[in-house]
C-alpha cells in the first residue's frame, strides 16, 4: 500500500504491515519517506488512543499542514483493542494524501 501526496510516495508497506484502526490504515515508521515529516503543533488526545502527534509532510516545495497523525506513546489499554502494539505508526488524511495499492 503507498501514501502519496502530488504525485510523491510519503509511504510504501505491505498490507501485512499496516494497523487498521477506525476506518485508517497505519503504516509502520519505517515505510515513511525520510526528510518528508516534521512535527506540528496541533494538539489531541483521543480518549483511548492517547497523546496524539500531527506531523506535516513537506513534498515538491510544498508543506501539507496535519497531512499525517500517529500516537508515539499511546495508552497501553488500547493494545488489546486494536490488537497490536502501534506506537508510532502513522496515519494519513485522506483528504491531503491518496492511499492506494
Amino acid at each position: 500500500m503507498k501514501a502519496t501526496i502530488d504525485g510523491t510516495v510519503v509511504a510504501d508497506a505491505p498490507d501485512s504491515d499496516l494497523i487498521a484502526i477506525e476506518g485508517n490504515y497505519y503504516f509502520p515508521p519505517s515505510s515513511l519517506t525520510a526528510g518528508a515529516f516534521s512535527d506540528s503543533p496541533t494538539p489531541y488526545t483521543c480518549p483511548w488512543k492517547g497523546v496524539c502527534q500531527y506531523h506535516d509532510i513537506s513534498v515538491n516545495g510544498s508543506t501539507h499542514h496535519d497531512a499525517a497523525w500517529s500516537y508515539p506513546d499511546p495508552y497501553p489499554a488500547s493494545f488489546d483493542r486494536v490488537g497490536k502494539d502501534y506506537s508510532g505508526y502513522v496515519a494519513f488524511d485522506r483528504r491531503q494524501i491518496t492511499i492506494a495499492g
